[in-house]
């Protein structure tokens, strides 16, 4: 029995499947770097024997997101994205100082969820001490600005080595074996993130004495580890998601 041949798919569809697909892969990219951005260093949490801040957890798939558009769209996309990347972390940042910056309405008319009340002295990341009487939104802007600040040394840095390594380790592969462009671009690219962002956030609070220069270390470690397993489970889905995309998209090369 002869095999069907298969459906030609018209032009202005296959051009639509493609825009679809890739803002899918930026809305999840953008989402997931927005999310470190905003729960950043808020909360730390134990898996296993790794010590990590909440805002770790998403952020794996921003190289997974990455990864699959050099495959599908070429360095030109994914550079392109990257920069955008970069333009809301700025708008980001720059909303959240102006919001700091921007009077609050009188005591009187505050909403009660407005503040807080801290018993002693509380040192937050970026070197700020806060304590007795705070508004909330103070607190977290404490919290959050010199995260953002460093996650965009380590963005701008970690992503556009990924780029770059992952195009290499295609070219040296003559494009096959996509695992290793996959895991070795994001293996270096993690690294880099997480020394420079944990470095930057903690620098102060450990030069404060906040910290010790073991719990300093080891969050930088336990930050890259969970990263370096995430791009190891993520190769599973990176060769089933470019299979199949590429199928869908018409993409041959």
């Amino acid at each position: 029995m002869e095999n069907p041949l298969p459906i030609a798919v018209p032009e202005s569809e296959l051009q639509e499947r493609r825009e679809r697909v890739f803002l899918i892969l930026a809305g999840v990219f953008i989402c997931s770097m927005t999310m470190l951005n905003i729960i950043g260093s808020t909360r730390f949490i134990a898996l296993g024997p790794l010590t990590l801040t909440v805002g770790v957890l998403p952020y794996p798939l921003t190289f997974l997101c990455t990864d699959l558009i050099c495959e599908l769209y070429g360095k030109k996309r994914a550079n392109f994205l990257v920069t955008l990347g970069l333009c809301l972390n700025l708008f980001i940042f720059a909303v959240i100082y102006l919001a700091h910056w921007a009077p609050g309405v009188p005591e009187a008319v505050m909403p009660p969820w407005q503040n807080m009340e801290i018993v002693g002295e509380m040192t937050l990341p970026n070197n700020h001490v806060a304590s007795g009487h705070v508004e909330l939104f103070d607190f977290i802007y404490a919290l959050t600005s010199g995260a953002i600040f460093a996650s965009m040394l380590a963005y701008t840095a970690a992503q556009y080595i990924d780029v770059r390594l992952f195009h290499f380790w295609k070219t040296v592969t003559k494009g096959k074996h996509l695992w290793v462009r996959n895991n070795f671009s994001t293996m270096i690219s993690q690294a880099v993130d997480s020394v420079v962002v944990i470095g930057v956030v903690f620098a102060p609070t450990y030069f404060a004495g906040g910290i010790t220069l073991e719990q300093w270390v080891g969050i930088m470690i336990s930050s890259y580890l969970f990263k370096l397993v995430a791009a190891l489970l993520d190769t599973g889905p990176f060769y089933f998601l470019t299979a199949k995309l590429r199928r869908y998209l018409k993409i041959t090369a």
